[in-house]
């Protein structure tokens, strides 16, 4: 079931509002309980035959996360041993689900360059989700021996995994940040001007998705699908197809991000930010404070921390950073693509320290550094979708050639250009309006300083209630127009990962 789909808009989210404040009205406890049955509910309609590997995977880690708690009668050795069993049974379900095609798949190549019989696939489906509810787990159990979890009801913790808004593409979740919010009791009673801000937030999110991120993926899969048949892109079509992707997976992504704040706002619970205009940034280190930030939290938590940080001497920091990326890379996706764009931010951010600790030394940059350094970072971004993007490494080698003109000269280009869907006026509308949105507009969650608010319309003073009413207008415009995109079926790419 998909956010933008008449099913979730019209039937399951309405009734799941409904349900939720009216149990909650007499029974928190039993509201926590049906909210978790519906987030089961929701993954079921996805994939009925993962239900019982989550279900399995939340009680397995429940259970570890009570043994792992200190007590008096376990001794640190024995629960770090226990930790690193849990973790590795975690780490191996998620190896076997969604790497063990890859393995294989490498194994073959060298036995194929030997002579030798390949060995058989698995051919096992990934289960939706599960790199997210995994590394939310993890955490969990991390924080348990560290002595750092105090809450232990266990349908908060079913709701804390499985929480429909975040269960598919995330945020990546802390326990910290949510299992308090569900034993708040006044996360039970509705909240008209939260209700009124989450749906506003949804509508933004829907609009990202639906009238940008969409739009410029068609374009993006022109170039990238045509490089995959064979049919190499010159220098505009090579840079406009990059640029359209570089747009899409932002809109796509953050536009999923924000759907899920404003439906979960609308329930009383507070998500965290995962998007803060990464596209502004003027370097490669303010990008992954800015981009998908509950993922960069989490490595650097649970992995680029535990590595050594920057505790070890400038040499282990810089190893230990690229590690990290590289590491981040492979969670993405089981293929060398996706390493290869780990180790593509894991050098852009070596660089980045080293000029900082070598060149700038803490000097503040002028105005032209500050322009110079986000059109380096904005190119650099791009180069590196290429290969996030690329059905493969060859695909990958064809786009970046096209960009360097290398397969036909700017005049080539520019006939080939003047036939392409790039040329339609539409795809620069939208182009330019998704440019302005991320280099101008601040974070989508920051509009609660202007989304229409209840409160408003019951003081009545007059400049309030005009602006409150012209932006409650254009929000139900804004969602009519959503809804009219509706009916086909549009996942969001953050889906595979």
């Amino acid at each position: 079931m998909l956010f933008n789909s008449y099913a979730f808009i019209f039937f399951f989210f309405p009734l799941v509002v409904l349900g939720f404040f009216l149990i909650g009205a007499r029974n928190v406890r039993a509201a926590a309980g049906f909210l978790a049955l519906a987030s089961l509910f929701f993954y079921g309609w996805w994939s009925i035959e993962a239900l019982p590997l989550l279900v399995a995977s939340i009680c397995f880690n429940y259970w570890a996360g009570l043994k792992l708690t200190p007590a008096p009668d376990r001794s640190d050795r024995s629960r770090k041993r226990f930790l690193i069993l849990v973790l590795a049974i975690n780490l191996g379900v998620l190896a076997v689900f969604k790497y063990a095609n890859f393995f294989v798949g490498n194994v073959n190549e060298g036995l194929a360059a030997s002579g030798l019989a390949p060995l058989p696939l698995l051919h096992i489906a990934l289960p939706i989700g599960i790199s997210f509810y995994t590394f939310t787990q993890i955490a969990f159990l991390v924080d348990c021996w560290q002595g750092k979890v105090r809450e232990r009801s266990f349908i908060h913790y079913v709701l804390f995994v499985t929480y429909f808004p975040h269960l598919i593409a995330g945020p990546v979740l802390h326990h910290a940040q949510m299992m308090p919010q569900f034993a708040n009791p006044s996360t039970y009673r509705i909240d008209a001007d939260k209700v009124a801000l989450g749906l506003g937030i949804f509508t933004f999110g829907l609009a990202k998705k639906l009238l940008i991120a969409d739009p410029m993926g068609q374009y993006a899969d022109l170039m990238f699908n045509g490089v995959h048949n064979g049919v190499l892109p010159s220098l505009y079509t090579a840079w406009f197809g990059v640029l359209a992707y570089t747009l899409q997976i932002y809109f796509d992504f953050s536009g999923y991000s924000d759907m899920a704040i404003g439906l979960s706002l609308c329930l009383g619970v507070q998500l965290p930010l995962n998007f803060n205009s990464p596209y502004k940034s003027t370097s490669i280190i303010e990008f992954w404070r800015r981009w998908h930030i509950s993922l960069s939290t989490f490595l650097r938590d649970y992995l680029y921390v535990p590595l050594g940080g920057n505790r070890k001497g400038p040499a282990r920091r810089y190893l230990n950073l690229f590690l990290t990326m590289l590491l981040g890379g492979l969670w993405h996706g089981a293929a060398w693509t996706f390493v290869i764009w780990g180790a593509l931010h894991g050098a852009y951010l070596m660089i980045n320290h080293l000029w900082v600790a070598k060149v700038r030394r803490g000097r503040p940059a002028s105005r032209f550094g500050h322009v110079l350094g986000w059109m380096l970072t904005f190119v650099c971004v791009m180069i590196a979708w290429v290969v996030f993007r690329a059905e493969s490494m060859h695909a990958a080698v064809a786009v970046y050639q096209g960009m360097l003109g290398l397969h036909g000269n700017p005049g080539t280009a520019f006939r080939e250009f003047a036939v392409l869907p790039y040329r339609k006026p539409e795809f620069f509308q939208t182009l330019m309006l998704a440019m302005f949105i991320c280099l101008a507009l601040p974070p989508t969650i920051t509009l609660h300083r202007w989304i229409p608010r209840v409160q408003a319309l019951a003081s009545f003073p007059k400049v309030e209630w005009v602006s409150t009413g012209v932006i409650s207008l254009a929000s139900i415009y804004m969602l009519g127009l959503c809804i009219s995109k509706l009916g086909t079926y549009s996942p969001f790419l953050y889906f595979q990962f």
